[in-house]
């Protein structure tokens, strides 16, 4: 389902629901590797992400890798994406596997859980957020998780030339760390210590696994 529109909503800027939508209708998917981010998997299996915890959510699900992976291990997971071919990849990756997780149709600066949730995968949505789109979405981060509920983010390094430029261009746009330090401050967010695991992309980039701490 879509949800109703929030009147606090900010006007959006980059790309629109039709620019992901016809990236997913023609598998012009670059960022997706075809299998699920080594990190989340690591994360998995050194037991930082708990089934026993509570409810994940994973914002800008696209084709639903990670959502399986989560589900595989038996986490209560809820899916969100307002682009209705990548919500019908996910349901259609979950079925084809057997398993079972909520799939929601939704803006992710409009959704709000039923209850305040245990965790958030981030990987691919915030930088696929223009950078004018980023404080409203810190914010409803916050407000999705639970005191002591925990953001596993994927913050994405793709710096370009013309950045020193002042120009923004993406997605993905680059999530400097000093940025994601001001954008997820301390008052508001335990943050672990660096230096911070780099992962690989196919891309030619780099992710920073950083495991952030709701205060």
């Amino acid at each position: 389902m879509t949800a109703p529109a929030c009147p606090n909503t900010p006007v959006r800027h980059g790309p629109d629901i039709a620019f992901w939508q016809h990236r997913f209708e023609n598998h012009e998917t670059p960022w997706d590797r075809g299998c699920v981010n080594p990190q989340l998997s690591r994360w998995l299996s050194e037991g930082a992400i708990d089934a026993r915890s509570g409810v994940i959510a994973v914002p800008g699900c696209g084709s639903g890798h990670e959502v399986a992976a989560l589900a595989q291990a038996g986490l209560p997971v809820v899916a969100v994406d307002y682009t209705p071919a990548a919500v019908a990849q996910t349901k259609r990756r979950l079925s084809e596997q057997r398993l079972q997780a909520e799939v929601v149709r939704a803006d992710v600066l409009d959704w709000q859980p039923g209850e305040p949730l245990a965790a958030v995968y981030e990987q691919t949505c915030l930088c696929a957020l223009h950078p004018d789109l980023w404080t409203a979405y810190a914010t409803q981060l916050h407000a999705w998780l639970r005191p002591g509920g925990r953001l596993f983010a994927l913050f994405a390094q793709a710096p370009r030339d013309a950045s020193a430029e002042g120009f923004i261009e993406g997605p993905p746009y680059h999530c400097h760390i000093h940025a994601m330090r001001a954008l997820f401050p301390a008052t508001r967010w335990e943050w672990t210590k660096p230096p911070y695991p780099k992962v690989a992309h196919p891309r030619g980039m780099v992710e920073l696994a950083v495991i952030l701490t709701r205060r």
